[in-house]
């Protein structure tokens, strides 16, 4: 064999690995304006009820999801996991399906995105903040002069 095949014949398992471990780290995000706790219930009836997977691991408070699938094609049962993380205006919900190609995380992802709107409704609107211009309503202390009263200095204890 010429030194170059050789070279080949080493680099291709690393290569292999390489992809099995950047695949295993994948996972797919999406983002709701649901509550944790809607969106953390509603992940677990979809999971149990609509797919028939069996949960093995789940944490109301962490919120997170522990489950086993059965990859198409394959005798052996996976793990995959469903993590809901609460930010200031949405949800995030994390999918990891790490055996299975990144399209049927995001699958699994709009079904539960889909089950939520279906049993919840439209998600609320994000809350509008005033703006900090100084337009709005005058404060009730400033005198309907725009300028605020002194306050007397904080005490010390």
């Amino acid at each position: 064999m010429r030194p170059h095949r050789w070279a080949l014949l080493l680099v291709m398992p690393l290569f292999a690995v390489l992809l099995q471990a950047a695949a295993a780290a994948a996972r797919t995000e999406g983002t709701c304006r649901y509550t944790k706790v809607q969106t953390y219930s509603a992940a677990l009836r979809y999971l149990r009820v609509d797919l028939g997977y069996e949960v093995v691991e789940k944490d109301p408070d962490a919120a997170y999801l522990i489950f086993r699938y059965q990859p198409s094609g394959q005798c052996k049962s996976a793990s995959g996991s469903i993590e809901i993380v609460e930010s200031r205006d949405e949800v995030k919900v994390l999918v990891q399906l790490p055996r299975m190609p990144s399209y049927h995380e995001a699958m699994l992802r709009d079904g539960l995105l889909r089950k939520l709107r279906r049993e919840y409704g439209a998600p609320p609107r994000p809350e509008r903040k005033p703006e900090p211009d100084g337009e709005d309503e005058p404060d009730e202390d400033d005198g309907g002069d725009g300028r605020a009263d002194e306050k007397p200095a904080p005490r010390a204890k």
